[in-house]
């Protein structure tokens, strides 16, 4: 019997075609074999915003392998293809009868993916075909054809791979930019000239960055500021951290998640401001709230007193909790009032912020003077390290002279790069700015917090002491002590 309800697999390689015409094309060909054999089309809609009877996979690689877990939870690579997937199991389970594309190419260049194409076809016994004529498997000869030519077309696949991988290579070692993909941020298309607006941005990231503004606050800056990112409608804190982080940005050329030398394109941000920034990246450690503009300020500050798990600020208005919560794997036994404990916090920043000492202190450590100084530190002693390096290597130094003193420096270098990538700095001349009191309450809940994390590592809330209801400030108790 003449097949009624067959289905259109279109495939349009993202190396070969257009998309749209392509597409069509290739619909209309097949549509038009059917009608040439006799057979009927279904008329279901099987995937969204594809026609009637058809299943199209557009740029979806029938060759490229990707890690996949298995259902036996073991990992393998597989040709990861759900439009082919569904029209397997279509005619597996009698959904329709027929199988159409338009050339056995179009259909697998994996040799697994035709194994289990054969499978359906001899267990159901269902026709396939296609406009080229080179998709049958109605007899052992036709199978085995498939099977040369699906292995001629994975061999050919896997020539081209090999080329294109040389190619990329090649361009790494020159420094050159890959081509193709997305536009970089900062960069005009051919990856190489600055877009001058975009490149004042990421400068202005960096700074604010560094100046102790929160990733949520430069967010914000960004979304009412400007300009956009390339290809979204909006900034978020996974789009700044991926742009500071890049070191194309800093004028390096990374391969294989390796950077690999220095690039062909202009640098945006000099090196030693880039190394800065992802030391201030790496000191964000990712909080509640942080995606979102943020209310409870102490979340991410108070800890559970009993499985140390953080605090979390929620409830209903007339009653404002920091919990221990057990959605956040939490044990659910710590609470404590949220507007009493901020209103605690407050006080205590305030009070140790008015003391002339601590401004004084503040003041010495975070000048600019105390910064350069620091910039120069670093410089000397990494330059010592490799002169040390040297004379070991010369055998100038026995291994445990040459341990002590590599140990001794590179406690030098660790200090002078957290002190430049400290986010203590901005949030310090704010508040020095002027009065304490008065700036605190011109900072925003972000700005707060940052002040507290930068004053103290946090705070432990113990258990309520039994039967008291009235609010504990001691229950509160700073990290350490």
């Amino acid at each position: 019997m003449l097949p009624k309800k067959a289905i259109l697999l279109v495939r349009i390689s993202d190396d070969r075609e257009g998309e749209e015409k392509g597409v069509k094309r290739q619909e209309v060909d097949c549509r038009a074999h059917a009608q040439r054999l006799g057979w009927g089309i279904a008329q279901v809609v099987f995937i969204e915003d594809c026609p009637p009877g058809v299943v199209i996979e557009n740029s979806i690689s029938a060759f490229k392998r990707r890690k996949v877990k298995l259902p036996d939870g073991k990992q393998a690579l597989r040709v990861v293809r759900p439009g082919f997937r569904l029209c397997l199991e279509l005619l597996n389970t009698g959904a329709v009868d027929g199988f159409i594309a338009y050339d056995l190419d179009r259909v697998c260049r994996d040799p697994r993916d035709l194994e289990d194409l054969i499978d359906v076809v001899e267990q159901r016994r269902v026709p396939v075909t296609s406009v080229s004529g080179s998709l049958r498997l109605a007899s052992d000869a036709d199978i085995t054809m498939a099977r040369v030519m699906v292995a001629v077309a994975n061999k050919s696949s896997r020539d081209t791979s090999r080329r294109v991988a040389r190619k990329h290579e090649e361009l790494a070692e020159t420094g050159k930019p890959a081509g193709g993909g997305l536009r970089p941020f900062g960069y005009e298309p051919d990856g190489i000239t600055i877009r001058q607006h975009e490149a004042g941005a990421i400068k202005t990231m960096a700074k604010l960055l560094l100046d102790g503004e929160s990733i949520h606050g430069v967010v914000r800056h960004l979304n009412e500021q400007g300009p956009p990112p390339a290809y979204a409608k909006a900034w978020t804190t996974r789009g700044v951290k991926n742009t500071l982080s890049s070191p194309r940005v800093t004028g390096l050329r990374v391969f294989r998640g390796e950077v690999v030398g220095e690039a062909a394109w202009p640098a945006i941000l000099d090196r030693a401001t880039w190394d800065r920034v992802q030391v201030a990246l790496k000191e964000r450690r990712k909080l509640p709230g942080e995606d979102n503009a943020l209310v409870r300020w102490l979340t991410g500050v108070l800890v559970c007193g009993l499985c140390g798990a953080g605090l979390v600020g929620s409830g209903p208005k007339a009653d404002l909790r920091y919990w221990c919560a057990t959605t956040r794997k939490g044990c659910g036994k710590i609470s404590i009032n949220a507007v009493r404990a901020e209103a605690e916090i407050e006080r205590q920043m305030l009070q140790y912020l008015a003391a002339p000492t601590v401004i004084a202190a503040m003041k010495g450590t975070f000048t600019d003077d105390a910064m350069s100084a620091a910039r120069a530190e670093l410089a000397a002693d990494e330059k010592q390290l490799k002169e040390l390096a040297g004379m070991w290597a010369r055998r100038e130094l026995t291994f445990p002279e040459y341990s002590e003193a590599r140990t001794i420096i590179n406690e030098r270098i660790q200090g002078s790069r957290a002190l430049l990538g400290s986010v203590i700095p901005g949030v310090v001349r704010t508040l020095l700015a002027g009065d304490p009191v008065e700036e605190w309450g011109n900072l925003d809940p972000t700005r707060r917090r940052e002040v507290v994390r930068a004053v103290t590592s946090g705070y432990r809330v113990l258990p309520a002491s039994e039967g008291q209801r009235r609010f504990e400030p001691g229950r509160m108790v700073p990290l350490g002590s």
